[in-house]
């Protein structure tokens, strides 16, 4: 019976296997640092391949830094850590689907590989802007030993580095380079085809961060740099310049091809947006069908279409102002109670009409989306009706939103606990123009937990199921803080009570339609691997050293624990509901109604396996030691290919072992 890996995927060796279905000859054996054979990649061989459309490295433009390979070759390279449930300081534990995840991003994202692979609809983070003083995450890759003992360095309660990225530092931009790229990397892959990605940044690292995106998402998908002015009055600084008043939102999609326009709601955009901006004060009126807002002409103003290039569309359109119907017809002819509407004259000096923007056909079919309204000079105009009118294309400038200062400081009885959060009205806007209302949304800075209180406020405003994952490194709090002193210790404690907290006010302000709003949130913990190091290494023990560990899962780990580690093992997502009952003794785990059935007491009996193969699970787990020989986890196989005769030939890879 095979067993779980309980080890994130190595992209390394799945990015080969991709390039060897394709190029078998380009496989060649490398031995690793321990003297075992491993594949590796004959890259002369391969660019033979494909040339001649390989470009020389030295001959192309490229962004790089000291740092850079070793920030790929870590994104890629697999972890064995696991997350923790905690129920205890969770909200709604068995019914939300949000997530709380506290721990290193990098590691986290490596183990939302599975789970969340093409499922996330949008990422927002707002990561440190590198101005010297804000916080770095301490990856292993970022600095040779040498470096590491120069560097003064802090250490949390666990031994691990944490350290300011000052000026000082000779690789200031090159180790925030190095942490972004990986996590956009493994951010990348948890984006859905239509996904979309937001990074807000200011102006120290923002050309930086852009060429990182052009390289990790792709030039291509570049959709927006949006302007958020967060400070109308600007930041009154000492130095060189003019004072600044906005910063940044960089916008990248997985696919342009997948990619939709980003809409807004008129009445927020009013509020939220300079007046100037086209499209707020539209001309509301009533038919038939209901409201609608006068649109356009119906002319196309481009000179380029014209009676050469599109003919079919350069015609005239007649109106008659009694019965108010619109018909079409030849330029200069007659029709009795009709006024001509003719084409627009170009003036471009060559051609002498402008083209209409929709069909002779498409006018005589939907000419109840068209009216005709007098102008100033008795003429007559014709314009289209737009029928849905309440949204507005989000414009690249976003005013009258000020950081979320006061915000966080309402909720806490007017203390002050971070600098500078966002606030949610900027990220209600830019949720809100994503055109799914179910969409999952990651924040891997989460850090205040402004994007979840954006998802519940949005949820609340517009009935969406939206739903967050929030990661945060449990950074500790300066003693002298007020947050500290008021009793968080971490980010992390007061990250979780803003989501309490918010989600009791919201729903206290709209107490009758806010009663199945989740507020809640699952709490989970990076940690070790649940598995003792004789799992993956059992070659390095002896027999009395086997004897000594009669289980092979670490002694405090509890059932819970195990059950979420292969949930992440076998990419299934962390929300959803599941059930514990006694059967014969031992207890069974029921996991999303049958995705997954695992029992991990030491001795099952046939009875418990025959029950749960009764069930016909998708999969099933059982401890390795629940087993007392090879011929028991044989006979295990035989049940469920007696009780799953149709699954018979896939009952090896659905029935595990950890």
């Amino acid at each position: 019976m095979d067993k779980l890996r309980m080890e994130t995927p190595d992209l390394t060796s799945e990015n080969i296997d991709k390039i060897a279905a394709l190029f078998p000859n380009c496989i060649t054996e490398m031995r690793d640092e321990n003297g075992k054979l491993k594949r590796g990649i004959n890259f002369e061989m391969l660019k033979q391949m494909l040339s001649p459309d390989v470009v020389d490295g030295d001959e192309c433009y490229e962004f790089t830094w000291v740092g850079k390979k070793a920030a790929i070759v870590e994104a890629n390279k697999p972890i064995r850590k696991t997350l923790r449930p905690c129920p205890e300081e969770s909200k709604n534990w068995d019914t939300t689907e949000n997530l709380y995840i506290e721990g290193d991003n990098l590691e986290v994202l490596k183990l939302l590989q599975e789970a969340y692979l093409g499922k996330v609809k949008m990422i927002y983070i707002d990561p440190p802007y590198n101005t010297g003083n804000d916080f770095i995450y301490a990856d292993d890759f970022m600095r040779s030993q040498e470096e590491e003992n120069e560097q003064m360095g802090m250490y949390d309660e666990d031994e691990n580095r944490l350290f300011k990225n000052t000026d000082s530092n000779g690789r200031f931009h090159s180790d925030w380079c190095s942490m972004m790229y990986s996590r956009l990397m493994l951010a990348r892959n948890l984006l859905a085809e239509d996904g979309i990605v937001f990074v807000s940044i200011d102006d120290n690292e923002v050309q930086n961060l852009r060429k990182i995106c052009d390289e990790v998402f792709g030039a291509h998908n570049y959709l927006n740099q949006f302007a958020w002015v967060s400070n109308i009055t600007g930041r009154q600084i000492s130095g060189c310049g003019a004072a600044k008043t906005w910063e940044s939102v960089l916008v990248y999609c997985k696919m342009l091809s997948c990619s939709y326009s980003m809409n807004v709601n008129i009445s927020f955009a009013k509020e939220k947006m300079p007046d100037a901006y086209k499209g707020f004060n539209k001309d509301i009126r009533t038919d038939s069908r209901g409201q609608f807002a006068v649109g356009d002409t119906l002319y196309n103003h481009n000179r380029m279409f014209n009676e050469e290039t599109r003919p079919n569309l350069v015609f005239s359109i007649f109106y008659n102002p009694n019965t108010e119907e619109i018909t079409t017809g030849n330029i200069g002819e007659v029709k009795p109670g009709f006024v001509e509407l003719p084409p627009h004259p170009n003036g471009d000096g060559t051609h002498k009409y402008h083209a209409w923007r929709w069909s002779k056909q498409k006018i005589a079919n939907e000419s109840y989306d068209l009216i005709v309204l007098k102008t100033s000079k008795g003429g007559y105009e014709i314009y289209t009706r737009i029928r849905e009118f309440n949204n507005t294309l989000l414009k690249d400038i976003i005013t009258n939103i000020s950081n979320g200062d006061a915000e966080v400081q309402k909720l806490f009885d007017g203390k002050k606990f971070f600098d500078y959060p966002k606030s949610v009205d900027l990220l209600k806007t830019f949720i809100g123009s994503i055109p799914y209302d179910d969409a999952l949304v990651l924040d891997f800075f989460s850090g205040s937990a402004t994007t979840a209180h954006a998802v519940m406020r949005l949820n609340a405003e517009d009935g969406g199921h939206r739903k967050f994952i929030m990661v945060q490194l449990p950074e500790k709090c300066d003693e002298n803080s007020e947050a500290y002193k008021a009793g968080y210790k971490n980010i992390c404690e007061i990250g979780k009570e803003r989501i309490r907290r918010a989600g009791e006010k919201i729903k206290e302000e709209s107490p009758l339609t806010t009663q199945d709003l989740d507020t809640g949130f699952r709490v989970l913990k990076l940690d070790d691997s649940n598995m003792k190091d004789v799992y993956y290494a059992a070659d390095d023990y002896d027999q009395p050293n086997l004897v000594d560990m009669i289980s092979n899962i670490k002694e405090d780990r509890t059932d819970l624990d195990l059950l979420f580690g292969c949930l992440l093992d076998w990419g299934l997502p962390l929300s959803l509901l599941y059930t514990s009952e006694q059967i014969d003794g031992c207890t069974v785990h029921t996991y999303n109604d049958g995705d997954l059935i695992a029992c991990f007491d030491p001795n099952v009996p046939e009875s418990v396996v025959k029950e749960i193969a009764k069930r016909k699970p998708l999969r099933a787990v059982f401890r390795d030691s629940s087993f007392a020989n090879s011929p028991a986890k044989i006979n295990v196989f035989e049940i469920f290919k007696l009780y799953m005769p149709e699954d018979a030939d896939d009952i090896s890879k659905r029935v595990r072992v950890i």
